[in-house]
């Protein structure tokens, strides 16, 4: 878990545009250096085992096979009341997209390939294209 969040850092041209619309509060996913939010869990809180609540909240969560828990607390907390807008990898073949991102987000695609952010003045594009997912509470669907 620890090297998404050291090493795929959402760059600011992804972020800022989202922020400026979503208005975030909580960053679930960060190492204690790169949070996005003024509200963060690190690896060691796990996002994960922590409750949401009505929080609105910035997810570039790790892109292993945990991903699959993140897509999951992402739907359950957007359920409960929390916004989610979650920066994921484009697996349109994988049983966490059917499961929690069909029929259950917005889905935004993004053109190109995301350059995060590795630290330093260093940039990587993903092996993958990216996307934005938005899980909204009850309350805020049309």
């Amino acid at each position: 878990m620890t090297a998404q969040h050291e090493r795929w850092q959402t760059p600011p041209e992804v972020f800022d545009p989202l922020m400026a619309e979503f208005d975030f509060t909580l960053d679930p996913c960060t190492n204690g250096q790169n949070a996005k939010c003024r509200r963060a869990f690190t690896v060691e809180e796990n996002g994960l085992d922590q409750p949401w609540g009505v929080e609105r909240v910035f997810m570039n969560p790790p892109y292993g096979r945990e991903i699959y828990a993140w897509t999951r607390k992402a739907r359950e907390a957007a359920a409960a009341g929390a916004l989610v807008v979650g920066l994921l990898p484009a697996s349109t073949d994988l049983a966490w997209w059917h499961d929690d991102v069909v029929g259950r987000a917005e889905v935004r695609y993004i053109r190109g390939r995301v350059r995060f952010l590795t630290g330093g003045p260093y940039r990587a594009s993903g092996f993958f294209a990216s996307v934005i997912a938005i899980w909204r509470p009850p309350s805020e669907k049309p």
